[in-house]
């Protein structure tokens, strides 16, 4: 895919979707688990320079996992499932564990963004941790519901259609028309942290800035941003530390 998008006439799209991967990548060159089960794609887009998504880059993985999120919530009757969007790229039930991830490589090409977007999420398959289907038949038997169960294809053709929105959005407006729902349904909110290490100086998360870093408050020192691709966040530590 990645040699066929510069073939393509810009306002072509280019998607690939797998069944199973076996050389699955994550941020840093981790492995990432793709089993049966799971929505797997690989999405091309391009974003002019001169734009207000363009000046922003980093944005377009809030974007993407808050597509994702949206896949599932804004179907009526679905949006109560405990999917949410953990800073900066994953896709987790409640602040549980972890459901899905998104990994973003972008290469500017004269004034063009040519953006690969990789996402997968877990929709149906129970192993290694919890699926989409499961928190559903959980929402069903808690609440007396009859909510059917998704499918992978279904759910990465609604999430492509909710990020054109999103995209379409903030290239009018800017972050101030995404962020709000993106706090709807992200882990964060007021959350205590430790920075560096366990016995580092303690924060408080506050949101996310104007480019699309993690904005903190470290007592004393006022708020500060922590950017994304040199950092990672520990949740089950409450860490966020160098990478």
């Amino acid at each position: 895919i990645g040699r066929l998008m510069l073939d393509l006439p810009e306002e072509m799209g280019l998607i690939a979707v797998a069944v199973r991967q076996t050389q699955g990548k994550g941020r840093g060159g981790n492995v990432w688990l793709s089993p049966v089960g799971c929505a797997l794609s690989t999405l091309h887009l391009t974003i002019p320079l001169h734009s207000n998504l363009g000046q922003r880059i980093p944005f377009i993985q809030h974007l993407v996992s808050l597509a994702v999120v949206e896949s599932v919530r804004s179907i009526p009757g679905y949006e109560d499932i405990e999917l949410r969007v953990k800073w900066p790229n994953d896709i987790y039930y409640s602040d549980l564990m972890k459901l899905g991830g998104v990994l973003v490589n972008s290469t500017l090409i004269e004034t063009t963004f040519h953006i690969l977007i990789g996402f997968g999420f877990n929709v149906n398959n129970s192993n290694p941790t919890i699926c989409i289907n499961d928190l559903i038949t959980k929402f069903n038997k808690e609440e007396g519901t009859n909510l059917k169960p998704l499918t992978a294809d279904c759910l990465i053709a609604r999430t492509v259609t909710v990020l054109e929105r999103l995209i379409d959005i903030f290239q009018e407006k800017g972050p101030n028309g995404i962020l709000p729902r993106y706090y709807k349904y992200w882990v964060h909110s007021g959350k205590q942290v430790r920075l560096h290490s366990e016995d580092g100086p303690t924060a408080w998360i506050v949101g996310i800035d104007d480019y699309g870093y993690l904005q903190v408050h470290e007592e004393g020192k006022g708020i500060e941003s922590v950017h994304p691709d040199g950092n990672s966040f520990d949740m089950l530590r409450n860490l966020i530390v160098p990478k």
